[in-house]
Order: structure tokens, then sequence, then C-alpha cells
């Protein structure tokens, strides 16, 4: 039998419910249960030693008078193990549309694909959905065929959507790191090295087509660098006093350590700003380029190997190397050309409101400028966030515009 019970969410319908069960030995197969806003449905799947009438009229008079309804279908045959399923599907916006879900839907349906379960994930800073998807018959390019599919669907209708693999895999990460500039914190630090320099729309311009793919980022760089020579070095400690980092940004590294994640940085950006930042958000790990100072002032050079697209990926393996964690369980975020490879290598690559070159390699985009969205992709919700924080005392929602 299957025996549905819905109404206001109360205390005590769930021990009514299988205490009446109980008392025909009955062998449970599958049980579901969701709270909407105070609404209760309730699925159980049993083996119940009665005749649907009897059983139904029993739970009637018992759940009646609580104010719930109950439904009872019957089957000769119960179906067999639940299977688990393949896919978890996320869509992020603000807000989120009815016709948005109904449009991936249809996109998920033309390839077969079945959405087994859906559950709210966040109602801040965006609406978030967790749709849990089968699709055990596709190939390796049907799936990315079917990703490639949905992401179009997104972008039409101005939602960010992330497809993971299920199961385990998806639960399974323990290494994150983050690009820095514009993705960890608001801006481009070599360019407000350049306002000081006074040379910014040069530098500019450089960056932009270094984080475009059209220039090779360590030609671009040194470019860059070469302006700023005569600099004072105490400008740099201004400029790391200046940096404001992404919303959301604390709240996902204070959750990330929560959960067991090594975190770090790698960027193409300067140890000497970059350092400071470490040691405040606790990250583990931190690979970036080197300033020159002779007597006091910048030389216009870098010191060491330039940590560039290749070297960035170098560095999350060196990273995951070790602590003993395979690339599977890794996790890249970044928003330029330049992450390209390190996004690539990771087991997770997250383009954050990235340039289009490195959206079409990643496995998610995310349009939002709030970087705890990410958490709603690994599969944390919003309640579990804020319960966490509310017993260190730092539950607050900051307006948004």
């Amino acid at each position: 039998m299957l025996i549905t019970v819905t109404g206001v969410d109360r205390p005590g319908v769930t021990s009514v419910l299988f205490g009446t069960l109980s008392r025909y030995r009955s062998r449970l197969l599958d049980v579901e249960q969701v709270v909407i806003r105070g609404r209760l449905t309730l699925g159980v799947l049993a083996e119940v030693d009665a005749a649907a009438e009897e059983i139904g009229r029993e739970l009637t008079e018992a759940l009646g008078p609580m104010g719930m309804r109950v439904d009872i279908e019957t089957a000769a045959n119960a179906p067999g193990k639940r299977a688990l399923s393949t896919h978890a599907v996320v869509v992020l916006g603000s807000p989120v549309t009815a016709t948005a879900i109904s449009a991936l839907a249809a996109a998920m349906a033309e390839r077969g694909a079945n959405i087994d379960t859906i559950r709210g994930v966040a109602d801040y800073p965006v609406t978030g959905l967790e749709l849990s998807v089968s699709a055990r018959h596709l190939t390796d390019s049907a799936d990315a065929e079917m990703r490639r599919a949905l992401a179009a669907v997104a972008a039409e209708q101005g939602v960010d959507v992330a497809v993971e693999r299920g199961g385990l895999a998806r639960r399974a990460k323990r290494l994150i790191v983050f690009d820095v500039d514009s993705t960890l914190i608001q801006g481009e630090v070599i360019e407000m090295l350049a306002e000081c320099a006074g040379v910014s729309e040069q530098v500019r311009e450089v960056t932009e087509a270094a984080m475009r793919g059209e220039l090779d980022f360590s030609e671009s760089l040194e470019r860059r660098v070469a302006t700023l020579a005569g600099l004072p070095a105490s400008v740099i400690d201004d400029v790391a006093e200046r940096i404001e980092l992404t919303p959301g940004a604390r709240t996902t590294l204070r959750t990330l350590r929560r959960l067991g994640y090594h975190c770090g940085v790698v960027s193409g950006g300067f140890r000497q700003v970059i350092d400071p930042l470490a040691h405040e958000l606790e990250l583990d790990f931190v690979r970036a380029n080197t300033l020159e100072v002779i007597d006091g002032k910048l030389t216009g050079r870098v010191v060491g190997e330039i940590v560039d697209r290749a070297g960035k990926a170098v560095a999350l393996r060196e990273f995951a190397g070790l602590v003993g964690i395979p690339m599977e369980q890794t996790i890249a975020v970044g928003d330029g050309a330049n992450d390209i490879d390190m996004l690539t290598a990771a087991g997770l690559g997250v383009a954050f409101n990235a340039k289009p070159a490195l959206r079409e390699v990643a496995d998610a985009a995310l349009t939002h400028p709030f970087l705890d969205t990410l958490l709603y992709v690994i599969g944390v919700t919003r309640d579990e966030i804020e319960a966490a924080d509310a017993e260190e005392g730092l539950v607050r929602r900051v307006p948004i515009p």
C-alpha cells in the first residue's frame, strides 16, 4: 500500500500513523516526508496485513481529528529498491520563475532525464532549488550535451544552473582554491596599484585582454608590472588596506572550514597584498607572485617563477598532494581565462562572474555577485549555514538593494 497523509503539520501525526500501522505488523518499504510552509505531505510504502478499506478507515479515524487527509493506493507488487539519482541540478535566481523551471524541466525531459525530487536550498541572497535527477542512459557525450542545453536555457531565463553527478562524489570534496582578484575580493589589485602610478587606463586594457584570453598572462603581467617601476613600497600596504572582500566570502570560508575543507588561494596577483588577507581568513595555502622591491621602491619586475595559467593548475595539484586529497575531491573557483587550466583540473570547476572563455569549460557558472551561492552548488542549504552561524552568534542578513 502507498499511504499518503496530507494536512497542516503538527506534532504527533507521525506517531499516530506508525502506531496504527504497527498493529498490523506492517513492513516499511519506503518513507518520504516534506513540509512546505507548514503543510505536511507524508508518504509511506508498506506491506500491510489488512485490506485497504480496513486500514483506510482506521487511519482516517485516528488522523481525521488532527485535520489530516489519508489516501491509499494498492499494488499487487511493490516496486523494487528506490534508485539513486544520477545528477544534482541546482538552480539559482533572483527570482527563480515557474517559466525557468518549466523550460529546464522540458530540456531534461527531451533527453530522457527524470526529476526525482525538488527541494529548496536557499532564500537568501538568491532563491535556490536543488533537483535530484535520474539520467542513467546518458552516454558521456549525451551528458555533456544535456549540460550545454541546460546552460543555454539558464542564460535565456536569467538563472544560474549547476549540474553535478549525484552520489557520494558530490559530498566528497575536501579542498577548495579560489582565484583572488574579482573572485575572493572585489576588483583587481594591480589596477589599484596602477591608480597610484597614474597608469590606470593602460593597465586596465592589458588586464582585460589577458582575462579574455587574447594575451598570454605572463607577458601581460610583465607589461603591467613594468608600469609600476619607481612606486614606493608603502603603496602596497595602502592598497592592502583598501581591499574589499566579495559579498559572502567570509560566510563561504567559515562554512567550508566547518565542513573540514582545506582552503587556499592561487593568484596571479601579489603575495605582499594577499598574505595579510590569507592570515586574516585563516587560509591553508597561498600561491601568488612576488613584486621585487629594492631600496624601498618597486622595480617593475616580479621575483621568481610567474604564477600563470599553467602555474595555477600546478599549484592546485601540489596543494592536493600535500594533504593527500585526490583531484576528484577538489574545487577551483575563478573568473578569467588564466583560470581555465585550474578549473579543468579540479573535480568541480566553478566560474564566478566569469569571462566567456572560462564559462565554456566550467562545471558551473555563477553570475550573481555573492560568493556564498557556491555553497548551494555543493549541497549546503541556507538554513544549515545560518543554524551553524547562530551557535556562534553570527546570524545577520544584510539587506540587498
